[in-house]
């Protein structure tokens, strides 16, 4: 029988909680959503809210069955709000949008990653925020996306923009800027030119491009991301890993002090002390008042690079 517990006074039922979802760890399924509930709960919602979220499910762990989906899933209850999100290929589409702690042990129930755009919902493809996905080629491990970390927090201090760091509970890491409402176009133009200017000051470390042969050994810059209709791992979630590693918040000292690539490896079990240290280290990407403007092609410190593009 599926055990039905209440949420915030809406009755949520929670299956399987013996289920072992990690066998790395034993991790169960149980464990699972109660690191949602009880330790991550308070702080992933802020950045959850107000943005449609796409689900990478997993329900048998991530050794079996991993896929992902935009729509809603079937069953999906009434209390649980949507959003119209139209894409080409479907007009009428719709997604989740996780308010609260009831949506979200709903959500997490299905056995999820939580994916989310750099827009909110009352103002599609406006982004209010800028992301720079880093991702090694090996042997290029996180050490050597730290030290691209580096370099684009200084070229982006020099046009005004604060950085903060996340890992991706994968290989890399991500950057995330705080940006007054700019369109996702706009956005996604300045972060190639830096991708770009980063390849240029660092060839043999940063890459701008995909291309697989160019990979190896070099961190490449995805600044695809920003386009409106892609999506980033969501703070705090986890990841459909051997292991419960979460897309975790990290200070700059742990990024200037990382010199091995388990260094800045974080799993469920870690998340309530490093919460207890710093907080939400990415709480400013959702206040007002530390957001930016993007600056002008013009501005000093952003003008065209002379180095090609794809």
């Amino acid at each position: 029988m599926t055990p039905i517990t209440e949420v915030e006074g809406r009755r949520v039922s929670l299956s399987n909680l013996d289920k072992v979802l990690y066998p790395a760890t034993g991790t169960t399924k149980g464990e699972v959503l109660h690191y949602y509930a009880a330790t991550v709960g308070g702080v992933i919602l802020p950045h959850l809210r107000e943005r449609p979220v796409s689900f990478l499910r997993y329900p048998d762990g991530p050794d079996g069955q991993v896929f992902f989906t935009k729509n809603p899933p079937p069953g999906t209850p009434a209390w649980v709000e949507t959003t119209a999100v139209p894409r080409s290929e479907d007009p009428g589409a719709r997604q989740v949008v996780v308010r609260d702690l009831a949506s979200l042990m709903w959500a997490a129930n299905l056995v999820v990653e939580f994916h989310t755009p750099q827009w909110r919902t009352d103002a599609p493809e406006i982004a209010d925020r800028m992301v720079f996905d880093l991702d090694p080629g090996s042997p290029a491990t996180v050490v050597e996306c730290c030290a691209v970390a580096r370099w684009l927090r200084e070229r982006l201090a020099a046009d005004g923009l604060a950085a903060y760091g996340k890992t991706s509970g994968s290989k890399g890491m991500h950057l995330l800027v705080p940006l007054e409402p700019t369109p996702s176009g706009e956005v996604s133009a300045y972060a190639k030119r830096l991708a770009v200017e980063a390849e240029a000051a660092l060839p043999g470390l940063a890459l701008h491009r995909m291309k697989r042969s160019l990979r190896p050994g070099k961190v490449f810059v995805d600044f695809s991301q920003n386009a409106a209709s892609k999506t980033t791992a969501t703070p705090y979630t986890l990841r459909a890993r051997p292991e419960p590693t979460v897309s975790a918040p990290v200070t700059w000292e742990e990024i200037a002090g990382c010199r091995e690539a388990g260094a800045l490896v974080f799993r469920a079990g870690d998340m309530a002390a490093r919460l207890d240290r710093h907080g939400d280290l990415l709480a400013p990407l959702n206040d007002p008042e530390q957001a930016r403007p993007l600056p002008a092609s013009n501005a000093p410190g952003s003008q065209e690079s002379t180095a090609g593009s794809s």
